[in-house]
C-alpha cells in the first residue's frame, strides 16, 4: 500500500456500547505508528438507523480508516458497505475474536450489546473501592485505613492520589498518606497490619521539576522555598525511604513509571499477599485518567494528580453523607 503523506490521519471509532474496547485497542495500535497522529472521531452507543446515519455522514466528510464493534447484523452490513463503496478500509475488533471463540467452543455468541457493562457484584465492588477510596484520599480519615487493601505512602508529587483512584477502579480499596519530613507518621499508619502498604519516591530531579510545572500551571507562588529545593528535595525522599525500610514496607520508584506501571507492581505486590482481592477490569475513567502519557511525559504526573485530586474533592461531600 502506497505511503500516504501528512502527519496525521482520520480514524472513526464506531461502537454500540460505550467504545472502551474499541479506543483502547485502537490507540494501542496507533501507538505504534509514531510520526502520524489519528484524529479520533468516537461514536459510543450506535444502535439505530438514525445513529448510523450521522456517522456515515461525518465518515464521508473526514475519510479514514473506520474500526467498529457492533453487533447488529443490519448496522454492520450497512456500515462495511459504505466503507467499500467510499474505498475506505473497515475492520471488526471483536469480530476475529468471536469467531474465534464460536469455532473453537461450538456454540454461537448471545449478541448482548455491552455484555461486559452489568450491574454485577464486580461492578458495586468498584464502586464501593471508589467510595473507600475517595474518603480516604491525603491522609484523611485515618481511623479507618485498617479496612484498606492498600495504602500508598510518599512525599507530596509521587503520584498517590492517581495511583490511588487506578486501583480503586480495579476494586482494590486504597487510602494514601503523605510523608512530611520532620512530622511524626501517624500512629494509626504504623500499626496497620491488614492492608499491604507501599512506599511511591522519585528522583528529586523529577519532583522537582513536577512541582515547578505544579506552580506554574496554578500560576502561584510556593512560599516556602524548599519545596522546590533540590537538597530540601533530597532529604524528603532520604527520609521517605527510611521510613518504608524501618517498617519492612516495599517501596516503587515512580521516577519515569506511569501510573498503569506503578499499579501493575503494586498489584503483583498485592498478588504475593494471602487473600488478595480479585482484581476488576478496567473501565472507561481509568483509561481516560492516563491517556496521553506519552505525549506529555514530562509533565503528566502533575496533570493527573490534580485531574484526579479536583474529582476526589468535587464528589467528597456526597460521598462522606
Amino acid at each position: 500500500m502506497p505511503q500516504r503523506a501528512g502527519s496525521y490521519f482520520h480514524l472513526h471509532l464506531v461502537s454500540d456500547a460505550t467504545g472502551e474496547t474499541l479506543t483502547t485497542v485502537a490507540r494501542a495500535a496507533t501507538a505504534q505508528y509514531t510520526k502520524v497522529l489519528p484524529v479520533e472521531h468516537v461514536y459510543p452507543l450506535v444502535r439505530t438507523q438514525k445513529q448510523l446515519d450521522r456517522v456515515l455522514a461525518e465518515i464521508e466528510e473526514s475519510p479514514g480508516i473506520v474500526l467498529y464493534t457492533l453487533l447488529d447484523d443490519e448496522l454492520l452490513r450497512r456500515l462495511e458497505k459504505h466503507c467499500r463503496e467510499l474505498s475506505l478500509p473497515c475492520l471488526s475488533i471483536l469480530g476475529p475474536v468471536l469467531q474465534l471463540l464460536q469455532s473453537y467452543l461450538g456454540t454461537e455468541t448471545s449478541h448482548r450489546v455491552g455484555a461486559q457493562h452489568t450491574l454485577n457484584a464486580e461492578y458495586f465492588k468498584r464502586i464501593d473501592a471508589l467510595n473507600y477510596t475517595m474518603l480516604h484520599d491525603d491522609g484523611q480519615h485515618l481511623e479507618g485505613l485498617e479496612e484498606a487493601d492498600v495504602v500508598l505512602v510518599g512525599v507530596s508529587r509521587t503520584s498517590k492520589t492517581p495511583t490511588s483512584i487506578y486501583l480503586a477502579n480495579r476494586g482494590v480499596k486504597t487510602g494514601n498518606v503523605p510523608v512530611v519530613p520532620g512530622v511524626e507518621v501517624p500512629r494509626y499508619v504504623e500499626a496497620l497490619s491488614r492492608p499491604l502498604v507501599v512506599g511511591l519516591y522519585a528522583s528529586p530531579e523529577r519532583i522537582v521539576q513536577i512541582r515547578q510545572n505544579r506552580l506554574l500551571g496554578l500560576k502561584a507562588h510556593h512560599v516556602d522555598d524548599q519545596y522546590i529545593d533540590r537538597k530540601a528535595v533530597a532529604e524528603e525522599v532520604a527520609f521517605s525511604r527510611k521510613l518504608c525500610a524501618r517498617h519492612n514496607w516495599p517501596s516503587i520508584d515512580v521516577t519515569r513509571r506511569s501510573i498503569e506501571e506503578t499499579a501493575a507492581a503494586i498489584m503483583a505486590l498485592l498478588a504475593e499477599r494471602v487473600g488478595a482481592p480479585e482484581l476488576a477490569p478496567v473501565n472507561d475513567y481509568t483509561i481516560a485518567l492516563v491517556q496521553g502519557v506519552a505525549e506529555h511525559a514530562d509533565d503528566i504526573d502533575r496533570l493527573l494528580a490534580e485531574q484526579a485530586h479536583g474529582w476526589v474533592l468535587a464528589r467528597m461531600p456526597a460521598a462522606a453523607s
